[in-house]
């Protein structure tokens, strides 16, 4: 836990927030955890950060959805990178960070997206950032889905446009909104802003029907592939694939592509745009050549094998059908992000440490990631998993309302 200044002490630098930290109980307060990795995929808490791990732990948590992130593939490139280029770019990318992998790995990626140009970010957060800012300034109006992540408000905060969010993935309170907004001001900006899989839901939007209202009128639009790519669409390509009327692709690396890093997918003009323009490209290090490597094996293994998504689609609804049997809400969407609905805090922190104490590692959403009242865990399906995980999460979880259960 942090160690505060004793109240009071004007040098206290966070004196303002003192009221908001003392709601938090202790044993409900945030904290870092560290984990090793293990052979299999999985993972082990080390206590403190340091020192012995404790029993390993199935990883149910994080977002490695194709297991890249220990392919030998991978890991051979990204060796083959730190050897030939060293660890760090050195530079932003137009001073002296750009490498020929991250020319092929942008290159590759405009063709297999159907893309003019891609532009690549050390992080989806500051992608996020970079994206809103291209598109709107603070004469204008963003629409977005109630639910976007907290990049792309932050953006909209720094853009100082007006923001008019719109029901979760509800085109038609899209429609409606977008219409007023058309007709209270005929040339006025407008953006509208959406994920083609939201990371805390599981769920994904009719962006077909998005991107038709948009193009009807006139408005840009913003899909953040982030959870989708390599998962969802044609060949993992992401749900905007082929869809007219989508101006900017959000990416990132860190999650099937099983590196670091992420991009931005665009025409010519509007990349060169955030390429003269965008502070958030211009003024940071280049991504490293060794996860720009990694990203590249990965979009290789894609486009060698474009069914390993659907393989991962398919055992998710294997897993809903599995959960709501045994009577647990049936998580919503169809991808490999499975949220378990249980509602308050600290019934979803109990759930949590219930399953770890069968060795299993999901991680308790709460507030203010989600709505008050919505705490869930976080079930992610990886094709690296065993199988027989499903049986062992069942019998982990219990009866729903039974002791740690809802």
């Amino acid at each position: 836990m942090v160690n505060l200044p004793p109240d009071g002490d004007p040098a206290d630098p966070l004196r303002s927030l003192r009221p908001s930290l003392g709601r938090v109980p202790p044993d409900r307060r945030r904290r870092l955890r560290s984990f090793a990795a293990t052979a299999d995929g999985g993972l082990t808490a080390v206590a403190g950060g340091a020192g012995a791990a404790s029993a390993p732990l199935l990883d149910l948590a994080s977002n490695d959805y194709l297991g890249f992130s220990h392919h030998p593939r991978l890991q051979q490139a990204a060796c083959g990178a730190i050897n030939r280029d060293g660890t760090g770019s050195g530079a932003s990318p137009l001073v002296t960070g750009t490498r020929p992998v991250h020319t092929l790995l942008a290159q590759s990626l405009a063709s297999w997206l159907a893309r003019e140009q891609v532009l690549l970010f050390p992080s989806g957060f500051q992608a996020n950032l970079a994206a809103v800012l291209a598109l709107t300034g603070r004469h204008g109006v963003v629409l977005a889905d109630r639910l976007i992540h907290h990049s792309l408000l932050l953006g909209v905060q720094a853009s100082g446009a007006r923001l008019v969010r719109f029901r979760h993935n509800d085109s038609a309170d899209l429609e409606r909104r977008l219409i007023e907004q058309r007709t209270a001001a005929p040339q006025r900006q407008l953006l509208v802003i959406t994920e083609s899989l939201f990371s805390m839901e599981g769920t994904s939007p009719d962006l077909a029907a998005i991107a038709h209202i948009c193009r009807l009128q006139g408005a840009r639009l913003l899909v953040d592939e982030a959870h989708a790519l390599g998962v969802l669409g044609p060949g993992g390509r992401g749900l905007a694939h082929g869809l007219a009327g989508v101006s900017l692709v959000s990416g990132t690396f860190g999650k099937a592509f099983g590196s670091g890093g992420a991009f931005l997918a665009a025409d010519a003009p509007l990349a060169d745009w955030l390429l003269q323009s965008s502070g958030a490209f211009r003024y940071s290090t280049a991504l490293a050549p060794s996860l720009a490597a990694a990203a590249l094996a990965a979009l290789e293994l894609l486009q060698q094998d474009p069914a390993l998504g659907q393989a991962l689609l398919s055992r998710a609804e294997r897993w809903r059908c599995g959960l709501a049997a045994a009577g647990w809400p049936r998580p919503g969407g169809a991808g490999p992000v499975l949220p378990l609905l249980v509602g308050d805090d600290g019934a979803a922190l109990a759930l949590q440490a219930q399953l770890e104490r069968a060795g299993l590692l999901s991680v308790a959403i709460r507030p203010p990631t989600v709505p008050a009242g919505t705490a869930r865990l976080r079930l992610v399906l990886r094709r690296s998993l065993p199988s027989g995980t499903l049986t062992r999460l069942l019998a982990a979880l219990g009866t729903p309302g039974a002791g740690g259960g809802r």
